[in-house]
């Protein structure tokens, strides 16, 4: 089935390539399939694993697709859906609502005219809610594309922030 499903969803062999180079690096060990997904998810302009390329890390590792998918599904981090060049991610746990995390996600609401899980209209932004970072002790703080920014406690640092990314 899994053969069949990769010729339903053909990938070109350059992508192919650049995915085997991945698992090649993590020893097609599929205990590593978290950092695995990460860097294949990388390869992608729009940060996510899509069907076929999940069909076809599955295939190659030996493992079930259900598997890379309930990984997709379970790991913030981790996308099946496309998302924007800097998908940001805002942590709503307690300790980032004390730390005035609800007031940074208002502010990145108005100033990028959307709602969390949508994307901007040129596709530069995602605003995404997730549980946690690790960042407690710096919020309000958002993660993007992986790094942290931090002490995010006035309008003027939020807008400095998405004005630096390019």
């Amino acid at each position: 089935m899994l053969t069949e499903q990769s010729q339903e969803y053909p990938l070109s062999d350059e992508l192919k390539s650049k995915i085997d180079d991945v698992l090649e690096a993590h020893d097609f060990d599929g205990t590593q399939i978290v950092g695995i997904l990460l860097e294949v998810q990388e390869l992608n302009e729009f940060h996510y694993v899509p069907e076929p390329v999940a069909y076809y890390v599955a295939y190659r590792l030996d493992m079930r697709v259900t598997n890379v998918f309930d990984i997709l599904e379970f790991y913030s981090e981790l996308s099946d859906k496309p998302r924007a060049k800097y998908p940001i991610q805002v942590c709503n746990s307690i300790a980032c609502h004390v730390n005035r995390g609800d007031e940074l996600g208002e502010i990145l609401k108005d100033i990028l005219h959307i709602d969390f899980g949508e994307t901007t209209y040129d596709g530069r932004f995602t605003l995404e809610h997730i549980t946690c970072f690790g960042a407690c002790d710096r919020a309000p703080a958002v993660r993007i594309n992986g790094h942290v920014y931090d002490h995010l406690d006035s309008r003027e640092k939020i807008e400095h922030l998405l004005a630096s990314l390019h």
